[in-house]
């Protein structure tokens, strides 16, 4: 039974690991994965800072509440995303409904693309903001590495996430291309490998 790559001549195989991490939206979720966590991390570690007479401390970002907000929030679900999506992805082999398939990679284009949206958002508010922050409230200049580096994977995610819904777009073109294959060759072998 050497069926296609997205029938049910594919589906219930054993999960292969290391097929599985060698795949490239594999590799783009990892990293999209461990960006997340660094702007997440960044920020909460280091991304609020006090003057000496001050005993509250406010974000690195202009003290501005919402960009250090905005920042944890858009990281911290995008790590639970990329958990979802790479969970997903290991059960994509398991799927064998050709339509089944073609909805989770449908949500695999929308949730990409609107992550990288909203990583280039961020990335435009915390680099406005961190631009507009005075010298005056931080004197000795604590968190700016914490802040440049929750810029700059802000910058990197929005590529990784990019490429993640064009890599989507290129399997949903494949199940397309063997829907409509199955639909004119109903009892014919699968073309894809």
């Amino acid at each position: 039974m050497d069926g296609g790559a997205f029938g049910a001549g594919k589906a219930g195989g054993a999960f292969d690991p290391n097929a599985f991490i060698r795949q490239p939206h594999t590799l783009l979720r990892l990293v999209s994965w461990v960006f997340s966590i660094v702007v997440f991390g960044s920020i909460v570690n280091e991304g609020y800072v006090n003057r000496m007479e001050e005993t509250e401390e406010h974000c690195i970002f202009n003290r501005n509440h919402n960009a250090c907000n905005y920042g944890i929030t858009v990281g911290v679900l995008a790590f639970l995303s990329c958990l979802l999506y790479l969970a997903l992805d290991a059960y994509f082999p398991q799927i064998s409904s050709v339509k089944d398939r073609k909805k989770a990679v449908l949500s695999d284009i929308g949730v990409s693309a609107f992550w990288a949206f909203l990583w280039f958002v961020g990335f435009c508010f915390l680099t406005n903001q961190w631009q507009a922050s005075k010298q005056e409230d931080n004197p000795m200049n604590e968190g700016g590495d914490a802040a440049r580096a929750a810029i700059t994977f802000s910058f990197f995610s929005i590529f990784t996430w990019g490429a993640l819904t064009f890599l989507a777009f290129r399997r949903l073109r494949d199940i397309t291309f063997q829907e409509e294959y199955n639909t004119l060759f109903p009892n014919s072998p699968s073309l894809l490998p």
